[in-house]
Protein backbone atom coordinates (compact mmCIF):
# COMPACT_ATOMS: atom_id res chain seq x y z
CA UNK A 1 0.00 0.00 0.00
CA UNK A 2 1.34 3.39 -0.94
CA UNK A 3 0.93 6.50 1.18
CA UNK A 4 -1.58 7.80 -1.35
CA UNK A 5 -3.63 4.57 -1.18
CA UNK A 6 -3.51 4.68 2.64
CA UNK A 7 -4.76 8.27 2.66
CA UNK A 8 -7.50 7.52 0.12
CA UNK A 9 -8.75 4.55 2.13
CA UNK A 10 -8.76 6.41 5.46
CA UNK A 11 -10.56 9.33 3.80
CA UNK A 12 -13.28 6.92 2.61
CA UNK A 13 -14.22 6.03 6.19
CA UNK A 14 -17.01 8.07 7.80
CA UNK A 15 -16.27 11.37 9.53
CA UNK A 16 -12.50 11.26 9.29
CA UNK A 17 -9.99 14.09 9.40
CA UNK A 18 -6.26 14.08 8.80
CA UNK A 19 -3.24 16.03 9.91
CA UNK A 20 0.46 15.62 9.16
CA UNK A 21 2.42 15.73 12.40
CA UNK A 22 5.04 13.88 14.43
CA UNK A 23 7.80 14.15 11.87
CA UNK A 24 5.67 13.83 8.75
CA UNK A 25 3.31 11.03 9.82
CA UNK A 26 -0.15 11.09 8.24
CA UNK A 27 -2.45 10.88 11.25
CA UNK A 28 -6.13 9.99 10.71
CA UNK A 29 -8.81 10.71 13.29
CA UNK A 30 -12.49 10.06 13.85
CA UNK A 31 -14.28 12.46 16.15
CA UNK A 32 -10.91 14.01 16.98
CA UNK A 33 -9.40 10.69 18.17
CA UNK A 34 -6.53 8.96 16.35
CA UNK A 35 -7.29 5.66 14.64
CA UNK A 36 -4.37 5.37 12.18
CA UNK A 37 -0.83 6.69 11.81
CA UNK A 38 1.17 6.06 8.65
CA UNK A 39 3.86 7.33 6.42
CA UNK A 40 7.30 6.15 7.37
CA UNK A 41 9.13 3.48 5.46
CA UNK A 42 12.48 2.81 3.90
CA UNK A 43 12.66 3.29 0.16
CA UNK A 44 11.06 0.31 -1.54
CA UNK A 45 9.58 -1.03 1.72
CA UNK A 46 5.85 -1.22 2.42
CA UNK A 47 4.28 1.72 4.18
CA UNK A 48 4.54 1.59 7.96
CA UNK A 49 1.07 1.91 9.50
CA UNK A 50 -0.03 1.92 13.15
CA UNK A 51 -3.61 1.16 14.20
CA UNK A 52 -5.74 0.21 17.22
CA UNK A 53 -6.78 -3.43 17.69
CA UNK A 54 -8.86 -5.47 20.11
CA UNK A 55 -7.14 -7.35 22.93
CA UNK A 56 -7.35 -10.58 20.94
CA UNK A 57 -6.11 -8.82 17.80
CA UNK A 58 -3.17 -7.49 19.77
CA UNK A 59 -2.21 -10.97 20.97
CA UNK A 60 -2.45 -12.38 17.45
CA UNK A 61 -0.83 -9.58 15.42
CA UNK A 62 2.00 -8.86 17.85
CA UNK A 63 3.30 -12.37 17.12
CA UNK A 64 3.05 -12.21 13.32
CA UNK A 65 6.05 -11.49 11.06
CA UNK A 66 5.96 -7.94 9.75
CA UNK A 67 3.84 -6.67 12.64
CA UNK A 68 4.83 -5.54 16.11
CA UNK A 69 3.41 -3.78 19.14
CA UNK A 70 3.37 -0.11 18.20
CA UNK A 71 6.31 1.78 19.66
CA UNK A 72 5.30 4.26 22.36
CA UNK A 73 1.60 3.30 22.35
CA UNK A 74 1.99 -0.37 23.27
CA UNK A 75 4.62 0.43 25.89
CA UNK A 76 1.91 2.45 27.67
CA UNK A 77 -0.51 -0.46 27.74
CA UNK A 78 -2.50 0.54 24.66
CA UNK A 79 -3.51 -2.15 22.16
CA UNK A 80 -1.96 -0.76 18.99
CA UNK A 81 -0.07 -2.67 16.27
CA UNK A 82 2.36 -1.39 13.70
CA UNK A 83 2.59 -3.14 10.36
CA UNK A 84 6.11 -2.67 9.06
CA UNK A 85 6.09 -5.19 6.20
CA UNK A 86 3.37 -7.02 4.29
CA UNK A 87 4.81 -10.42 5.24
CA UNK A 88 1.72 -11.58 7.15
CA UNK A 89 -0.79 -8.74 6.52
CA UNK A 90 -1.43 -7.87 2.88
CA UNK A 91 -3.04 -4.61 1.75
CA UNK A 92 -6.56 -6.04 1.96
CA UNK A 93 -5.84 -7.17 5.51
CA UNK A 94 -4.49 -3.72 6.31
CA UNK A 95 -7.67 -2.11 4.97
CA UNK A 96 -9.71 -4.42 7.20
CA UNK A 97 -7.52 -3.54 10.19
CA UNK A 98 -7.86 0.20 9.51
CA UNK A 99 -11.66 -0.08 9.24
CA UNK A 100 -11.73 -2.03 12.51
CA UNK A 101 -9.49 0.55 14.18
CA UNK A 102 -11.89 3.28 13.02
CA UNK A 103 -14.79 1.34 14.52
CA UNK A 104 -13.01 0.65 17.83
CA UNK A 105 -11.99 4.28 18.26
CA UNK A 106 -15.47 5.55 17.33
CA UNK A 107 -16.98 3.32 20.02
CA UNK A 108 -14.93 5.23 22.61
CA UNK A 109 -16.33 8.61 21.58
CA UNK A 110 -19.02 10.08 23.80
CA UNK A 111 -22.53 8.87 23.00
CA UNK A 112 -23.44 12.47 22.19
CA UNK A 113 -20.64 12.79 19.63
CA UNK A 114 -21.42 9.37 18.15
CA UNK A 115 -25.01 10.51 17.66
CA UNK A 116 -23.96 13.87 16.16
CA UNK A 117 -21.70 12.05 13.70
CA UNK A 118 -24.24 9.30 13.00
CA UNK A 119 -21.82 6.60 14.12
CA UNK A 120 -22.69 3.33 15.86
CA UNK A 121 -26.41 4.00 15.81
CA UNK A 122 -28.83 1.12 16.24
CA UNK A 123 -30.06 -0.23 12.93
CA UNK A 124 -27.10 1.27 11.10
CA UNK A 125 -24.54 -0.99 9.46
CA UNK A 126 -21.02 -0.70 10.92
CA UNK A 127 -18.97 2.12 9.39
CA UNK A 128 -21.91 3.29 7.28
Amino acid sequence: MTLNEYNQFCASLPHTTTVVQWGGAHVWKVGGKVFAIGGWNDEGAPLGVTFKVSEIGYEVWSQEPGCRPAPYLASRGMKWIQRVTDESMDDDGLRDALAESHRLVSLNLTKKLQKELGLNQEGQPPNA
